[in-house]
């Protein structure tokens, strides 16, 4: 593999079967089930997607949906909160768009049959960490995610849209006027490459929780359409920032199984070794933003095991408002309506993505980005929780009326920028363990570019990581496509973290552990760059 390669492995337009659609949503996530039902009025809208259509992050997603929909609060509040939290890196356009859009977003997707949790016949709207306000909605306890999943697959069922399941994205493909034209897929159901073509192609392939050895994320999270947006000369910013959730199951075999941020907010406690509480002294005590409680519990556990303790909610309240949670603990053999159940961190988000407006346009004309994997700064350095659903539905119903104005043309196949001569030099080493190259990769991740990071780990992390992808070349395989595309952006990573010498939201620098003004800007990276650039916020 080369660092700097245009495609993931070769390619030739004259061997693949070519499929045209007008519109191509790459992932199945809120973001482009969302973007895809806003499209589908106008045009063919063609979804790939890498597993089943419902395997990505929003199944998963438990805590709820932030929105200002209550009587006391109010998209002011909602950006305020917002902003606070964003560590002094939030776009405030993206900010207040997010906070005033949101509303109609949520009620579109209510109007689309989304049934969230009610009290009293009216919206039950819950408090996380750092928020002011009870805004966040959920469903069916701790199953929000899957209810707003379901509710968008029902829709697209329902519809025109086309979805193709068990489609790898392995790169994006431009036309002779180096437009984003389509896309280079590997078929799974049929073992075959194929190329799709398209007048504009949406990426929302999500973000890449497996680089690291702890995630909340499911395994399709390798973020293999950042990955190919990089190869394809997208800029991507802010790759430093990745966000570790605070309260992720802590047992022998189990998965980091997300214990929902929800629980604090409804007054569990954290608890240390000993049993006693640690975040009390803290700003916020456990309702203080993620990057602050995660680190106290990193903190807490050099001395021992870190326990959450819900059991003072009672046990009707854990059964009926965390439902999901309270079954799975109990498959582990913790009953947490009794018992405090042990925690850690885990990866959970990606704050930086692809670089994108405030429309979604990336600097690749006919690429437009939503959800996980695009940034346009609305996180800053730290998500405020239960905003990622929100952000998934506001920007891509922004995307979708972006497209609306000027789609393009539908492209052919001798449109497509090709050269017989790429340079795949290096010759796949069938000696390489596949796995055990993922899981050293996982644990590099985790150690030197996790939670704490120094100028030492990181330069480690950047040498073990080169000298990986200088030796591997990926075949034709899932395994193979994800590994090549997790080394890539585990050394972006890496080299935007090393960039940054100061601590601020959820990258943090034990060498360089206070936040300073002159580092209040956005990192961009791009193929080819010999250093980390930056711009203003």
């Amino acid at each position: 593999m080369h660092e700097d390669s245009n495609y993931l492995i070769p390619w030739n337009p004259d061997e693949h079967e070519i499929h045209t659609t007008e519109i191509l949503v790459l992932g199945s996530g809120i973001a482009g089930l969302f973007a895809a039902i806003n499209l589908s009025d106008r045009f063919n809208v063609t979804v790939l997607t890498k597993k089943n259509i419902m395997a990505g992050n929003t199944e998963h997603a438990q805590g709820g949906i932030a929105v200002a929909l209550n009587q006391d609060d109010s998209p002011e509040f909602h950006f305020g909160d917002t902003i606070k939290a964003g560590a002094g890196l939030c776009n405030l356009e993206a900010v207040r768009i997010l906070a005033e859009k949101g509303p109609e977003c949520v009620e579109q997707l209510i109007k689309l049959g989304a049934q969230f949790d009610k009290l009293e016949n009216s919206l039950d709207f819950t408090r996380e960490a750092a928020h002011s306000k009870s805004r966040v909605l959920h469903a069916k306890g701790d199953a929000t995610g899957g209810e707003i999943e379901r509710t968008l697959v029902a829709k697209v069922r329902d519809s025109n849209i086309s979805v193709c399941e068990n489609y790898f994205v392995i790169d994006l493909l431009k036309n002779k006027q180096n437009r984003v034209c389509g896309v280079l897929v590997y078929n799974e159901n049929k073992l075959k490459l194929e190329i799709w073509l398209a007048k504009a192609v949406i990426l929302a392939t999500g973000g890449l929780g497996q680089l690291y050895k702890y995630t909340t994320n499911p395994p399709v999270t390798t973020g293999d359409g950042l990955a190919a947006a990089y190869r394809a000369g997208a800029e991507l910013m802010d790759m430093e920032f990745i966000q570790f959730h605070p309260t992720a199951l802590l047992l022998p075999g189990a998965p980091s199984f997300l214990i929902s941020e929800a629980a604090r907010g409804e007054g569990a406690k954290l608890l240390n070794a000993k049993g006693e509480r640690f975040m009390h002294n803290i700003p916020g005590q456990e309702l203080a933003p993620r990057d602050i409680v995660a680190r106290e519990i990193w903190a807490q556990m050099k001395e021992g095991t870190v326990y959450l303790d819900v059991s003072c909610l009672g046990q009707d309240k854990v059964q009926k408002r965390f439902p999901g949670i309270y079954k799975t603990c109990l498959e582990y053999g913790i009953d947490i309506s009794k018992s405090p159940v042990p925690v850690g961190p885990a990866t959970h988000f990606l704050m930086g993505g692809v670089k994108v407006n405030i429309d979604g346009e990336t600097n690749l004309v006919g690429l437009y980005a939503c959800g996980e994997c695009a940034c346009n700064g609305v996180h800053g350095a730290n998500r405020l929780a239960s905003n990622s659903l929100l952000d998934g539905l506001v920007f891509a119903s922004i995307v979708a009326e972006k497209i609306k104005e000027n789609p393009g043309s539908l492209p052919k196949k001798s449109d497509l920028k090709f050269s017989s001569n790429l340079d795949f030099s290096n010759e796949k080493n069938n000696s390489v363990d596949i796995k055990s190259i993922k899981e050293e990769l996982r644990q590099i991740m985790w150690d030197k570019a996790g939670i704490i990071r120094d100028r030492s780990g990181l330069l480690q992390a950047k040498t073990e990581l080169t000298n990986y992808i200088q030796r591997f070349s990926p075949g034709l395989n899932t395994a193979e496509l994800e590994l090549g595309n997790m080394l890539t952006l585990g050394l972006l990573i890496v080299k935007s973290a090393l960039a940054r010498e100061e601590s601020r939201g959820g990258h943090y620098r034990s060498d360089f552990p206070l936040t300073d003004r002159k580092w209040q800007k956005h990192s961009v990276i791009k193929k080819g760059d010999t250093r980390v650039r930056y711009v203003s916020i």
